[in-house]
Parts: structure tokens; C-alpha cells; sequence
């Protein structure tokens, strides 16, 4: 018969313990095996941030005919912005002619998309012809190339995208947590249901990002009549509007329209879906670049296109959602791609011609809001420096404004009624005595 030894309370508590560890462990290396396993940025396959502007840098230092790239520095209350803009024209010393079509396209506007940069990388290798697309010559592409002037924004949230590759993968804000795609200023602010503070964080006011601010000076100086901004995350082309369920009225949707089911069959494989984004994508987005480049700036045709999304992928994986991670699909992005841009730079005058507009300019006419928005940027003094406008947010600077109106009207209209008083209760006096 087997002996049995007691156990004293210590040892039967020492004992528990060493059974809620090992189940801890278990259980650890349970919940390890199931998560899932987040894909790191390929730098075989990608550019890291300073070395694709580096690589731009040197196409337009290699091709000074045709390429010219400036930087634009804005900043406030203490964050500063940086962006390059590379303009290309077949002979560079025509490219403020305004007779040319005009064409702006901005890339990375979201910091987690990496491959939209890459895209933008393609194109301008394209246009210098240090690559090539396709079944494509020489001859005929110089034929229309020769009647554009071609805007490109290669990274627009520099600073966004620099805390991606330092480990923050799903990071899609600028670098002090802005959503770039919500501070614009048409229907800026307003907050759906679904409205996620993290992702879609609009800022203090339309406009109060320095990134923001040079695109809006871009676009309102170049006066584009084609738009697009690049985006990842899905496949598709998108028109406005973004903040409702509709498109516009008129002859610029329909053709509009006609040019994105061009681009839907000869590049897309009609796999993208086509629409206004507010009423294809499932949900509304207030305050978007798109919606202020055609409602503001009056461009003809504005997009914006969705060019990679992984749906498999778990929504914590989100450098495998929003990029390519195989060598094969990266290249057929690019090539794809690349190849529907230069199908507009080819046959978007043809669609802008059955447009009839008078003109595309932005009205003259502008609200109290956009006056403020425009006035409220960096301005240079006298002295070529920059100057930080007023540290209190942009909001408080238009109620401020508004309540000195309405003072000022208030004061009017009592000033001018105290005057009709004084003149109706003055005696009446006859011209000639009684």
C-alpha cells in the first residue's frame, strides 16, 4: 500500500501557484499562435522615404529639359511641413505657359501607403523616359506629352509616412495626428456615426495643417483641370462627392464618369468600383481634398483613386492592406497604374473639350471662412522670414471675427436710429412769421 505524505498549507498554495503559472503560459502561447503576424515594410521591393526623393532629386538633376522640382516649407504653432512638387514639361521654360492643360496629382497623402509613392516614382521615370510603358512609342507619346504641364506631389505627408517606417505601420495622420484627407474646408467637421477620433482626426480648423495649407496654395496658383489624389486600401476610382451620397449634376459627371469606365476597362480589369467616394465606399468622409478642389477651386475633372487593397488581410496587418508585399503584384500595380495616368494625360483634354465652362478659376467671390483660411497662412515679413500666424486655433479666430461683424452692424443700425429720432422730434418752425 502506497504511503501518503501530508501536505502542509504552504506547499498546497506553492503548488496552486505553479498551476495558474503554467496555465498562464499556455494560454500565452495560445493567444501568440492565433494573432496574427504583422508584415514589416519590404525594403527590397520599397523605397524607403528619403531614398525615393533622393531618386527624384536625381531624375530632375538628369533631365533638367524637362523636370523642375521645388520645396515648400509652411509650419505652426510649433510643427513644421515640407513638401516637393517636381513639374514636368517637355521644354521646362514653357511651364507657366496657361494655354497648356494642366494636370495635378498628388501621392502618399496618407503615411501607411507607401506604394502610392512608388507609383508617383514610376510616372516621373516614364515622363523623362528612363523607363517605358508597353506598346508604347516614343513618338506618340511625345505627340500629347508636348500639350501638358504635369504637377506632381510625390509625398505629401513626408512626416506621416517617416513614422511608418519608424514602426507605427498603421499610422495614416500627419505627424502631430491629423487626418490630411479631413481638413479641407468643405463641409469640414462634421462627425458620422462611425467617425473614428484616431483615424479621421480633421484638426483645430480647415486648414490649420502646414500640409494642407501648400496644397491649397498649390492648386488655387496652378489651377489644374484635372485632380487626382492616390490613394490604397481598395481598387477603385472615385469622383466627387465624398461627404454625400451623390455625384454632380451635369455635363462634367457624365464625362467625368466616361473617362473612369475608360480607365476601368483598359487598366483595372473592371474590377474597381466607380462612383462618388460618399456613395460607393460605405461611408461619408467631410472635409476631403477632392470635394475642395471641385466645389473651391472649380477643377473640371477631380479624382481620386484607390490603386491597391488586400481585403484578406487582418485590419492590424496594415502594411500587407494597403501595399503589395509579392514582387509580382507590386510590379503590376506599378505598371498597371502608371499606365491608366498616362491613358488621362492622353485623352483627358479630349473629355475636358465637351465640357463647356466659362471658367474654372475660383469665384472672386469668397465666405468669411475662406478669406480666413487664406489670410491665416505664413506669411513673409519684411525681411524674407517665415512669421507664425496667431497661436490660438483658427475656430476661436473666426468666432472672434464674427462677433466683431455683428457688433459693428449692431452699433450701426443704433447709431443710424438714434439719428432718425433726433430728426423727427426736432419742433417744427415756420419759414415765414405768422
Amino acid at each position: 500500500m502506497a504511503c501518503r505524505l501530508p501536505l502542509s498549507p504552504s506547499v498546497l498554495l506553492l503548488l496552486l501557484h505553479a498551476c495558474l503559472l503554467g496555465f498562464g503560459f499556455v494560454a500565452h502561447g495560445e493567444a501568440n499562435r492565433s494573432a496574427p503576424r504583422l508584415t514589416p515594410i519590404d525594403l527590397d521591393l520599397y523605397h524607403s522615404s528619403t531614398h525615393l526623393m533622393d531618386e527624384i532629386k536625381s531624375l530632375v538633376h538628369r533631365h533638367p529639359d524637362k523636370l523642375s522640382m521645388n520645396n515648400i516649407r509652411s509650419g505652426n504653432r510649433g510643427y513644421r511641413a515640407e513638401l516637393a512638387i517636381v513639374t514636368y514639361c517637355r521644354n521646362i521654360r514653357e511651364s507657366n505657359d496657361k494655354s497648356k492643360f494642366r494636370i495635378l496629382l498628388s501621392f502618399g497623402q496618407h503615411g501607411r501607403e507607401l506604394i502610392t509613392s512608388e507609383v508617383a516614382l514610376r510616372i516621373l521615370s516614364i515622363l523623362t523616359e528612363e523607363q517605358f510603358l508597353p506598346n508604347v512609342d516614343s513618338v506618340s507619346l511625345n505627340s500629347f506629352l508636348d500639350k501638358l504641364i504635369i504637377k506632381v506631389v510625390p509625398m505629401e505627408n513626408v512626416n506621416g509616412r517617416r513614422l511608418v517606417e519608424a514602426g507605427d505601420l498603421c499610422e495614416r495622420r500627419n505627424g502631430r495626428g491629423v487626418d490630411l484627407n479631413r481638413n479641407w474646408s468643405v463641409d469640414w467637421g462634421k462627425k458620422e456615426k462611425d467617425y473614428d477620433p484616431y483615424e479621421e482626426n480633421p484638426g483645430t480648423g480647415p486648414f490649420s495643417e502646414p500640409e494642407s495649407q501648400i496644397m491649397r496654395k498649390l492648386a488655387t496658383s496652378f489651377n489644374p483641370h484635372i485632380w487626382v489624389n492616390v490613394h490604397s486600401g481598395m481598387e477603385a476610382l472615385f469622383m466627387p462627392y465624398d461627404h454625400k451620397n451623390t455625384t454632380p449634376l451635369g455635363l462634367p459627371s457624365t464625362q467625368m464618369t466616361l473617362l473612369l469606365k475608360e480607365l476601368n476597362v483598359l487598366h483595372c480589369q473592371k474590377r474597381c468600383m466607380i462612383g462618388s467616394g460618399g456613395g460607393s465606399v460605405g461611408y461619408l468622409a467631410h472635409g476631403t481634398a477632392t470635394d475642395y478642389m471641385y466645389d473651391v477651386v472649380r477643377v473640371p475633372m477631380a479624382f481620386t483613386f484607390e490603386i491597391y487593397g488586400d481585403g484578406a488581410a487582418s485590419p492590424r496587418d496594415c502594411f500587407k492592406m494597403f501595399n503589395p508585399t509579392d514582387v509580382r503584384t507590386y510590379n503590376r500595380v506599378l505598371s498597371d497604374w502608371s499606365a491608366a495616368f498616362f491613358t488621362i494625360f492622353k485623352h483627358g483634354p479630349r473629355y475636358l473639350d465637351k465640357i463647356h465652362m466659362k471658367d474654372s478659376r475660383p469665384s472672386s467671390f469668397e465666405s468669411i471662412d475662406e478669406y480666413l483660411n487664406g489670410y491665416l497662412m505664413d506669411r513673409s515679413s519684411r525681411y524674407g522670414k517665415k512669421m507664425e500666424v496667431l497661436d490660438f486655433g483658427m475656430q476661436e479666430i473666426r468666432t472672434y471675427f464674427r462677433l466683431f461683424l455683428l457688433s459693428f452692424v449692431l452699433l450701426m443700425f443704433m447709431f443710424c436710429s438714434r439719428i432718425s429720432k433726433s430728426k423727427f422730434s426736432r419742433p417744427v418752425v415756420p419759414s415765414m412769421p405768422v
